[in-house]
């Protein structure tokens, strides 16, 4: 979590319930305005895909059928 989410978290908790309802519904309304369909990736999520592409491309990985599930 960045900085300025902790902030904002932060800042949200601080209100009473009813306006941190009301703070919801526009911190939703600003992401669906971002990413109406949910497909973008945060900078986090982008390094995190970057990292396994890598991984997978060097053969660092557990097949399925190596893990023991019992």
């Amino acid at each position: 979590m960045t900085a300025v989410s902790r902030q904002v978290a932060q800042m949200v908790n601080i209100l009473p319930e009813e306006d941190q309802t009301l703070a919801l519904e526009i911190v939703k309304k600003l992401v669906l305005a971002w990413d109406p369909d949910y497909v973008k990736c945060t900078p986090e999520e982008e390094a995190a895909i970057d990292q396994a592409a890598r991984e997978m491309e060097n053969g660092e990985y557990v097949l399925h059928d190596e893990i023991n599930w019992d």
